[in-house]
């Protein structure tokens, strides 16, 4: 009796569950690309080739491994382009009796899961995704109870469980979290390394021949790809991670620079949410780099805790709280996302960087999208839905169960704070701080108010102002409504007169920067 055991885009892992127990004479892995999840959001050119490559690249290792792969392709004149579609037809075409599959990473394509047994009249077996570190039904026990969540009492709860940087109990070094030695600016005399990129091959090649020819208005450039699309290339930048930027990760990750798109970040994120590096392999390639003496404590505790803390705890609040966490607006956020975020045509130096470099590389790190285009977002009250969509749009390592939390509620404060304590908002003074943009920007940092103020110090105190009522009576945010409370009134009016104002002219496009170079890594 044949099965058919479905792996989806991001799943591209040999011992995924839906493999374990495969028979090799009956069985048939049924791969597909499907035009309704390159379109669901206009995702980057290189995100749709990334995961495509990478798809073609691992069928064909599985049929070298010996193993039945049914593989639809995009262009396939049946292909249905949808999920339930390709998988009815597979049956058919299979006379399969059964559909293994392993749980999705996303809601919508759960939901269109969980009623195949009934409608393609076919047995059914969904099975955990064990990739990650803490189970759906795990991170439940943990948030049983809980009115809000926080990423640290879960993270040392993994720690324990999984080992990582523990001395029996308790953890190396003795404390859990190094986080405030990793906020330092990028001085003048450091130079990250050069980036390890991958050549297309034919493969590649002929991915982004479709994609140009078939996602020609979608955001991105694809010239500059170069990312792996095999696990082995996989494997190799995450050696040059290890060998050549772990060592500073820790005391830089908060950095930015002009034209220095990577600095000593991972740049991996792509590989492990699409499968071809696991959490597993990642935290134990870095423990050990402390353990050889080759990183300090601070860089690989910083990173562990990005993936065993950060990411696992995302992810099981995205399933406990889905579908109702996507429809919260807690700050009434309406205004709708600037077209500077698609095409960078901003005066504010550091918005037109991080947009136009993530149009260039599909990437930008995290403090990039927190402090600057989310800051942004938060300060200015845009539309949770629309800047949910924009990010994961843009990124190629973004997936709904990963960029919906992270957006909604440590950049957006959009849930109230159910995971984050605090809304992130900063003025300009932080991007100063963390960053060489400001020395090169239209708008004046130190001013506050005024025609040269930069947007971000007049957003700030709008924002404080406009949500005095909601955020006030947070302890976290004590310091700077002790500060508002000292301002006179006519202080405040002219902060939300310029401020809106401003808020107008990028609505209408007449912020925007005359046409000239910028410095972009590629």
């Amino acid at each position: 009796m044949t099965a058919l055991r479905l792996i989806l885009g991001d799943q591209l892992t040999r011992d995924l569950s839906a493999l374990d127990g495969l028979d090799p004479a009956n069985d048939i892995v049924l791969m597909m690309e499907l035009q309704d999840e390159t379109v669901y959001a206009p995702h980057h050119k290189q995100k749709i080739t990334l995961i495509l490559s990478a798809m073609r690249h691992f069928a064909q290792e599985l049929r070298a491994q010996g193993l039945l792969v049914d593989y639809v392709t995009l262009d396939d004149p049946a292909n249905t382009g949808s999920f339930t579609g390709e998988v009815a037809r597979a049956i058919t075409r299979h006379q399969a009796s059964r559909v293994i599959a392993t749980e999705p990473s996303e809601w919508r394509v759960w939901e269109m899961m969980r009623d195949w047994g009934e409608a393609l009249s076919i047995d059914l077996e969904i099975r955990d995704d064990d990739r990650f570190l803490c189970s759906r039904a795990r991170f439940a026990r943990w948030a049983e109870g809980r009115k809000s969540y926080r990423m640290e009492f879960f993270y040392r709860e993994m720690r324990r469980e999984s080992g990582l940087l523990m001395e029996g109990d308790e953890p190396v070094g003795g404390q859990w979290n190094f986080d405030h030695d990793n906020r330092k600016s990028l001085p003048a005399s450091v130079t990250p390394p050069k980036r390890t990129r991958f050549a297309p091959d034919a493969i590649t090649q002929e991915v982004m021949a479709l994609v140009a020819q078939r996602f020609a208005s979608h955001f991105g450039d694809l010239v500059t790809f170069g990312w792996a699309v095999t696990r082995e290339d996989a494997l190799e930048a995450l050696d040059h991670f290890i060998t050549s930027c772990l060592p500073l990760y820790g005391d830089y990750q908060d950095a930015m620079k002009q034209g220095e798109a990577y600095l000593f970040h991972s740049v991996i994120s792509p590989y492990l949410n699409c499968g071809l590096l696991t959490p597993r392999e990642i935290c134990v390639a870095a423990e050990r780099a402390y353990q050889k003496g080759h990183a300090p404590l601070n860089a690989v505790e910083g990173f562990i805790r990005q993936i065993l803390g950060w990411r696992e705890y995302v992810r099981g609040l995205y399933w406990q709280q889905m579908p109702h966490y996507a429809r919260s607006n807690a700050l009434e956020a309406h205004r709708p996302l600037p077209q500077c975020y698609w095409s960078g045509n901003t005066k504010m130096n550091c918005m037109a960087q991080v947009v136009l470099e993530t149009r260039a590389n599909a990437y930008a790190h995290h403090i990039q999208r927190l402090m600057v285009t989310g800051n942004f977002a938060l300060l200015a009250g845009l539309d949770p839905h629309e800047v949910e969509e924009w990010y994961l749009a843009v990124y190629a390592d973004a997936y709904e169960w990963v960029e919906l939390p992270n957006t909604h509620g440590m950049a957006l404060f959009a849930d109230g704070g159910l995971l984050a304590s605090k809304p992130y908002a900063a003025s300009g003074a932080y991007i100063d701080r963390m960053s060489d943009y400001c020395s090169s920007c239209t708008y004046d940092v130190r001013q506050k108010t005024g025609p040269n103020a930069c947007p971000f110090n007049l957003l700030y105190w709008r924002f404080m102002i406009v949500n005095e009522g909601r955020l006030a009576k947070n302890p976290r945010m004590a310091m700077p409504y002790r500060t508002l409370a000292k301002m006179t009134q006519e202080r405040r009016d002219t902060i939300l007169q310029e401020a809106d104002a401003f808020l107008e002219a990028l609505a209408t496009g007449a912020e925007a920067r005359a046409t000239g170079q910028i410095t972009l890594d590629l």
